[in-house]
């Protein structure tokens, strides 16, 4: 099974206002570099990244048919993802179990989401995203 895990660190969550030029500490990317080694070894990793603070991106919503474009921050934004994995596990709970081992911080939350398959799907689904049966 694949898993997006998205961090969301304390740093970027309401009420925290975030320098543009903000990177995380040295000593926490050299624990959080071993945990992904860790990872990548045990054959899970199929992607990750970390992201820049939501000052640096940009929000596309879109409502009547036209797209608008609102630069970061936004007033509205409660939990900012500050970095990402993709990962493939047997099951949930072996996802969890490494997640708990991740070096976060105090106030840090990691959010576990499995990713559809073509086979959760039913039959029609799978038929307009173009699954030959």
């Amino acid at each position: 099974m694949r898993f997006m895990v998205f961090m969301i660190p304390s740093v970027y969550q309401p009420g925290k206002k975030v320098d543009p030029k903000f990177t995380p500490p040295a000593d926490m990317v050299e624990k959080m570099m071993k945990f992904n080694e860790d990872l990548a070894k045990a054959g899970a990793v199929l992607a990750l990244d970390g992201l820049q603070p939501l000052t640096n991106g940009a929000r596309v919503s879109f409502s009547g048919g036209k797209a608008t474009v609102t630069d970061g921050p936004y007033a509205e934004a409660k939990e900012v993802v500050g970095g990402y994995w993709m990962l493939q596990f047997k099951s949930k709970q072996e996802a969890i179990d490494w997640i708990k081992k991740c070096p976060a911080q105090d106030g840090d939350i990691i959010e576990i989401r499995p990713v559809f398959e073509m086979s959760d799907f039913p039959a029609d689904v799978q038929k307009a995203a173009g699954v030959k049966s």
